[in-house]
């Protein structure tokens, strides 16, 4: 295979042959065309031996070690299963709520400024941020909002304000300026684990923390009586209504703005809720009236 031509993919040498002879017929099977992208010498007396050309070739390269091949892994010895399918042992339940998994929630002990300690809720994934946009630990954001109190001077004014929905707008408004806006409220909640409370009772919970926030139902139930005392049947089904998508969602629907959605949404017209309940100002102040007496402060 000396001639003068391209040596497709396979290259045979079987006689002697001068050192520039061996290299040519090695260079021509690197020659390249369409197809090819390998070439194969079969080399019969070992050739290469005599032609051994060090300062060219370089120093032949040791082989690359050989992994080895990895133990076969054994079954189980109780189950005689690859991989294995014994049940695994149960975790024991939690101390606390005897559940696994458990479903208490944890909680951990914060000590505030004013030297009053009490539980919150552990939120590992929550993230606070000051007015200014700098970063805060929980514990200085509850410092911070417990300094709250110098937006109102006692519980009586803080009650006052709340319920009227016009004062109450206005005074969340002066909250959301001072760095405490909706989500910061519903953290709070979080927090003390009073999701399930209204905002009023979680401000006046900041204010003296002595008053453990109840439920939005437990305020309904203890105002109901009152509430419905001076109300016609109308009315009061209306009020009923209203109370209940305030349990369920929470003191947004007490909002003076909320007042066409949920007429109607409980009568399907404007024009139909005036029909049962009167004009515009009576149901107007139907609604507001009520809820001096949902967030009266009753006498032990």
């Amino acid at each position: 295979m000396s001639s003068n031509m391209a040596i497709p993919k396979t290259c045979t040498y079987c006689g002697k042959a001068y050192m520039i002879e061996f290299k040519q017929i090695v260079g021509r099977g690197t020659r390249l065309f369409e197809g090819k992208d390998f070439f194969t010498i079969y080399d019969f007396v070992d050739a290469y031996h005599h032609f051994a050309d060090p300062e060219r070739d370089g120093e032949p390269l040791e082989p690359e070690p050989q992994p080895k091949p990895p133990r076969p892994k054994k079954p189980c010895e109780i189950c005689n299963q690859l991989p294995c399918i014994c049940p695994s042992e149960p975790k024991p339940p939690c101390l606390k709520c005897g559940q696994q998994p458990f479903v208490c929630k944890k909680k951990v002990k914060i000590k505030l400024r004013n030297g009053k300690e009490f539980e919150i809720q552990h939120m590992m994934a929550t993230s606070f941020w000051s007015a200014d946009g700098i970063p805060m630990s929980a514990v200085e954001f509850l410092n911070n909002i417990f300094g709250l109190p110098n937006l109102f001077k006692s519980e009586a004014e803080l009650r006052e304000l709340w319920s009227n929905p016009m004062t109450r707008r206005t005074f969340l408004e002066k909250l959301d300026d001072a760095g405490f806006g909706k989500e910061e409220l519903t953290t709070l909640q979080q927090l003390i684990n009073a999701e399930n409370s209204d905002l009023f009772d979680v401000l006046e919970f900041v204010f003296n923390s002595d008053i453990k926030p109840m439920t939005r139902e437990e305020r309904v139930a203890e105002a109901q009586a009152t509430i419905f005392a001076l109300l016609d049947n109308k009315q009061k089904e209306f009020i009923e209504f209203v109370l209940s998508k305030y349990i369920e969602t929470g003191v947004e629907e007490l909002d003076q703005e909320k007042l066409p959605i949920l007429l109607t949404n409980k009568y399907q017209s404007l024009e139909d809720a005036k029909a049962v309940l009167g004009n515009v100002s009576n149901i107007s102040t139907l609604f507001i009236e009520f809820q001096k007496h949902l967030y009266e402060e009753k006498v032990a």
